[in-house]
């Protein structure tokens, strides 16, 4: 097969340009609906995951997949699309609809958005990589630029990644220890870059982009723009909420081991969390084959290939919701967790 050939079934990764569509439409129409809109969408993606057997696998991978890269960049105008319309729709509307609408776009920009970001930033293509600054500098979180790729990457399924949740540990205690830690690891990862390289800060690509997402919230400050200056963080805010719910999951009480040199075993296929939802791996460009990506960083989404490796219940939508409600994540992933050490 020729390595750039896009077969029909891969089609279903343009079900990633589907969604801000539809929510472009939902802000801009039935914006006191729209958040709403967007939770029922969320739980009828997780409902369909866990209830009918045909949607828990997804197609072979391809050869190479680097063509369909082109859904990642086109997806960029469309999320900016979608924050105009969103801001629109918000400086208009009462309070309660400002959040609804913030909840929708802050749906597409975190669930998508972010993992688009995430592909992109894994590019050796620097553009791709620019548009991936963009897309994380849209939802207030650009230290994910610097943290993910040299932080997470290398630390991944160790108590030194703040990004890896440890057994027991539930959301809402990942979550602020993730955010602190996160935060103060990204700073700390490009001040190191920058004295190596023997540049300045005005050579960060954090530093501006920090700067960028300051003077703008401080622009809409200084005009009175509260409620678009509200939709603004609220979107961010679930955004990044989405995201480190997402980290939560895949790597949730996996550990490796310690060697007898000292130093960690390498990252394997069994030190993430995997799951092959059709829904959710069409929508997430794959990341829910996680083990793989981890293992191949660089390889385009579009080739990843579910390995043998630690499976999750449902796909990512669905544990989303159980993460969110500790005793029913832990009554389900406990068991899982004994499993895989023992496997391990």
């Amino acid at each position: 097969m020729n390595p750039n050939t896009v077969r029909a079934s891969d089609l279903r990764f343009l079900l990633g340009l589907a969604l801000p569509a539809l929510t472009v439409h939902s802000v801009s129409q039935r914006p006191q609906l729209a958040g709403f809109i967007a939770l029922g969408v969320l739980f009828l993606i997780a409902g369909l995951e866990a209830f009918v057997p045909a949607l828990a696998r997804s197609p072979a991978p391809l050869d190479d997949g680097g063509a369909l890269r082109w859904v990642l960049r086109l997806f960029v105008p469309l999320e900016l699309a979608l924050l105009v319309a969103g801001g629109h729709a918000a400086a208009q509307a009462s309070w309660p609809s400002v959040l609804g609408v913030a909840l929708a776009v802050g749906f597409v920009t975190g669930a998508q958005g972010i993992t688009f970001a995430h592909e992109l930033g894994h590019s050796r293509n620097r553009a791709d990589r620019a548009l991936g600054w963009v897309l994380m500098t849209l939802v207030c979180y650009p230290q994910f630029m610097v943290e993910h790729y040299r932080g997470h990457h290398v630390r991944a399924a160790t108590w030194d990644d703040p990004a890896s949740a440890r057994p027991g540990e539930s959301l809402w205690a990942f979550l602020p220890r993730t955010l602190a830690g996160s935060l103060r690891s990204a700073w700390s990862l490009e001040a190191l870059q920058l004295r190596r390289l023997g540049r300045s800060w005005m050579a960060s690509p954090l530093a501006w982009a920090t700067a960028a997402m300051l003077a703008w919230l401080a622009a809409l400050a200084v005009l009175g723009e509260w409620k678009l200056l509200a939709f603004w963080l609220a979107q961010s805010a679930f955004a990044v909420w989405l995201l480190e719910t997402v980290n939560y999951i895949e790597h949730y009480g996996l550990q490796r081991r310690v060697q007898a040199d000292g130093r960690r075993e390498p990252f394997g296929v069994a030190h993430a969390w995997n799951a092959d939802h059709l829904l959710s791996n069409s929508l997430l460009a794959n990341l829910q084959r996680h083990s793989d990506h981890h293992v191949h960083a660089w390889k385009p989404f579009a080739a990843l290939e579910a390995l043998p490796a630690p499976q999750l219940p449902t796909g990512y939508a669905g544990c989303i919701l159980l993460a969110a409600v500790p005793p029913l994540w832990f009554s389900v992933m406990e068991r899982r967790l004994r499993w895989a050490a023992a496997a391990g």
